[in-house]
């Protein structure tokens, strides 16, 4: 299925084709006897863009967006359709471009702003699905190394969630919900980062409640096996074997083919243990959710 921003501009390339003879023609006449310029010859000589009606505007923008890969210079003309021409069809359909644009360059807080934009002024709109979508993505393009602030991740999960909640039939749906389960992976990776910080620290209780989070609050992501093996070194090192125990049991039911497993397993059948569901600690509630299947 072809993606919104295709459908945007596909309908207007062969318009952009077509009058780009007549465009030509009718800016670049001269009586002074100087060669010829046209419309999208060099930009200082182009014809103002207040003499140009909205559709030719928003075909120069589609001009630069495709043919001179110039994001940048779309989204202004997109964003003069809109100055100039701010109550017509073309208008509106600048402004999602304009965002489009944006994005495309990279300039994710103008994507973000002009994509609010549009829905604020058009919620109803069949684009206000992919205005939400990206509006997502100007966040979610912008989450770094697990190692940085996570303050912008929670804002992409946020904007996808939202994609995913109000818009459950578009076309975006289904990417917006990898993306979230993306995001959400990432928050967990934050989370491990600093716990093994603190693991290899000797920080026992400090990492402990990093590996804790993962465990209580990422359980669907792929950092939970390894979250339950660092619990079991961690309890080991304090000497608290049952919970360690019980985080090996876990692990080993819900995880027993992972390779975590395996060394979780070895560590704790060298000090004479096995993995069980022993004691009474947040970790036996875990094993009481996740294998018995009791979450009163």
């Amino acid at each position: 299925m072809a993606s919104r921003q295709d459908k945007l501009k596909a309908g207007l390339k062969i318009g952009v084709v077509l009058s780009l003879v007549t465009l030509v023609s009718a800016c670049g006449a001269r009586n002074d006897g100087e060669p010829r310029r046209g419309l999208f010859g060099p930009r200082e000589n182009t014809t103002p863009l207040e003499q140009l009606g909205p559709e030719d505007i928003y075909q120069l923008a589609e001009f630069e967006l495709e043919r001179n890969d110039d994001p940048e210079e779309a989204a202004r003309l997109f964003n003069e359709v809109e100055r100039l021409y701010p109550y017509s069809e073309w208008a509106k359909r600048s402004l999602i471009m304009a965002a489009f644009s944006y994005h495309a360059d990279r300039d994710y807080e103008a994507a973000r702003s002009a994509a609010q934009r549009f829905i604020d002024f058009y919620p109803a709109d069949e684009d206000a699905a992919y205005a939400q979508y990206l509006l997502a993505l100007s966040y979610y393009d912008q989450i770094d190394q697990v190692g940085r602030d996570q303050g912008i991740t929670f804002q992409a999960l946020q904007a996808l969630r939202t994609v995913i909640e109000f818009y459950p039939d578009s076309e975006y749906a289904d990417s917006a919900a990898l993306k979230f389960d993306l995001a959400f992976d990432h928050l967990a990776g934050k989370e491990m980062e600093i716990g093994r910080f603190y693991l290899r620290r000797e920080h026992y209780s400090a990492a402990i409640s990093r590996f804790r989070v993962v465990v209580e609050e990422f359980q669907t992501t792929t950092h939970t096996p390894e979250a339950l093996l660092r619990l079991v070194e961690a309890y080991l090192s304090l000497g608290l074997v049952e919970e360690a125990q019980t985080a090996g049991a876990i692990l080993g039911y819900n995880f027993q083919s992972s390779p975590f497993y395996d060394d979780a397993f070895n560590q704790l059948t060298g000090q004479n243990l096995a993995p069980d569901a022993t004691g009474e600690s947040w970790l036996r509630d875990i094993w009481r959710q996740t294998v018995v299947g009791d979450w009163l």
